[in-house]
């Protein structure tokens, strides 16, 4: 099914949803399975699974000279969906990049996906790689979301990238992308980044994650000045727990979120991280349970590969 049609099967029920990130290469499902396992008793109808772009690292050759190789650390998003597909029969959306992919290579994904039965997709333009301060988009490739979203429909038209092929197979996708509560870091403006992300709608977009916040009021007026500017699609806030002491500055600096000043007062009190993780369970459940009294259609949870402290969450909310 597509996530629009299991959000409106639940019938303003707040579902739950989680993400999941590809094993690091050399190690095989196990441990993907161990960490969806407990989470399967909260009924997700959908699982995200995210993909990571080459990196490149450099290596001296024997004349002194460095070489620049490129590596994937998370291969397998592909496989992944597949094998969660048929393991647990529910929804796998896999996550697709402008970074990293031609037009080309965006098509042979999308055709693999549908050859599969996936019928949905988040749409993203990805990050920068580490080498590089600003986003370079591959040769012939995407360079917004919104670039992928109309390459995604105009397949879903039957229209291929190939001119001789004057119709094609329609492909089936429900395209999701995402949302910042807090503006994207690139964006000058909230404004214009709801702005942006009008453009993703009108391109054929049909529902929004939002990045990770901890001030749930971020995400209601984020949805309200969306809904102003004529945003009318689901949107789906993200949440993250934290685990660690030393997140409190990873995250703002990675995503460039705001924490409360009551949040980081508690996490710098806390004598080690097992409390800090216990304080991050207490606090995602409050959110939790704000945003369903709130009407959130979904809450979407960032597992980071770790299952834990996710399932006490749902425990508590579910």
């Amino acid at each position: 099914m597509k996530i629009t049609e299991h959000l409106a099967a639940a019938k303003d029920r707040t579902v739950f949803s989680f993400e999941i990130l590809p094993p690091l290469k050399g190690q095989n499902l196990n441990s993907i399975y161990e960490n969806i396992d407990p989470l399967m008793e909260f009924k997700p109808p959908f699982i995200d699974v995210t993909y990571h772009r080459e990196e490149y690292v450099y290596s001296e050759r024997e004349n002194g000279l460095l070489e620049k190789k490129i590596v994937r650390k998370r291969p397998g998003t592909v496989g992944i969906c597949a094998a969660i597909q048929s393991k647990y029969g529910v929804d796998a959306v896999p996550h697709i990049l402008c970074g990293g992919f031609s037009k080309e290579d965006t098509e042979n994904f999308l055709i693999d996906l549908d050859f599969l039965g996936i019928k949905n997709v988040m749409a993203l333009r990805g990050d920068a790689v580490k080498s590089e301060t600003y986003f370079k988009p591959e040769a012939n490739g995407n360079n917004f979301a919104k670039d992928l979203v109309c390459q995604i429909r105009e397949m879903n038209c039957g229209k291929y990238l190939d001119e001789v092929i004057e119709k094609g197979h329609n492909t089936d996708f429900c395209v999701g992308v995402a949302g910042y509560p807090e503006k994207h870091m690139e964006a000058p403006s909230i404004d214009k980044d709801i702005e942006r992300l009008k453009e993703k709608i009108e391109a054929g977009a049909e529902y929004v994650v939002t990045q990770m916040f901890f001030k749930n009021d971020r995400y209601f007026d984020f949805v309200e000045k969306c809904r102003e500017n004529g945003i009318k699609v689901p949107i789906i806030p993200g949440l993250k727990p934290l685990a660690t002491k030393r997140q409190l500055s990873i995250i703002p600096h990675r995503f460039h979120v705001d924490m409360p000043d009551c949040l980081i007062k508690e996490v710098e009190n806390c004598k080690d991280n097992r409390a800090v993780r216990e304080l991050g369970i207490e606090w995602c459940i409050q959110q939790s349970k704000e945003l369903i009294a709130g009407g959130a259609p979904v809450l979407h949870y960032y597992s980071m590969g770790k299952s834990t402290n996710i399932q006490k969450i749902a425990s508590a909310v579910f």
